[in-house]
């Protein structure tokens, strides 16, 4: 199976992604159900250690290929980013080495709430939707 970049192979990719986060999210709660769960006249849960700790391997590794498939996805879109690219990793570099040394929890908050911005803009795959969330970060990290 190839992948070639296109708007379709994005979406592809993180519908399949939504998918599978969303059947981890299930597979999460039965689990949790079946833990809370009483096996009959006694206190010990209807499910065994093994299972359970089986079950949550298996909704760990669901997230994991879900987050490797968005990861994919964001990739796709990042490609057709061109000149703009390096000026995303400069400013995003800077914002990391803010994030190791900032003491106020309030200003982490904000940085990483520019970040979050930043990245969901870049995963649209829209270059113009990225000039308002990278002023803002740039101003951010310049203002610190």
């Amino acid at each position: 199976m190839s992948l070639e970049p296109s708007s379709n192979t994005q979406l592809g990719l993180e519908a399949l992604a939504d998918s599978l986060s969303a059947s981890a999210d299930a597979l999460h709660a039965r689990l949790m159900r079946a833990i809370r769960q009483k096996t009959p006249g006694t206190s010990e849960p209807a499910i065994s250690r093994a299972a359970a700790q089986a079950l949550f391997a298996n909704e760990v590794t669901l997230r994991q290929h879900a987050l490797g498939l968005y990861l994919e996805a964001a990739r796709l879109a990042a490609a057709g980013l061109g000149d703009l690219q390096n000026q995303l990793l400069d400013v995003t570099a800077q914002a990391q080495e803010k994030i190791r040394k900032i003491d106020q929890i309030k200003d982490l908050i904000a940085l990483t709430g520019e970040l979050l911005s930043l990245a969901a803009a870049v995963a649209t795959g829209a270059p113009e939707k990225l000039v308002a969330p990278y002023e803002k970060l740039k101003a951010r990290v310049e203002s610190m």
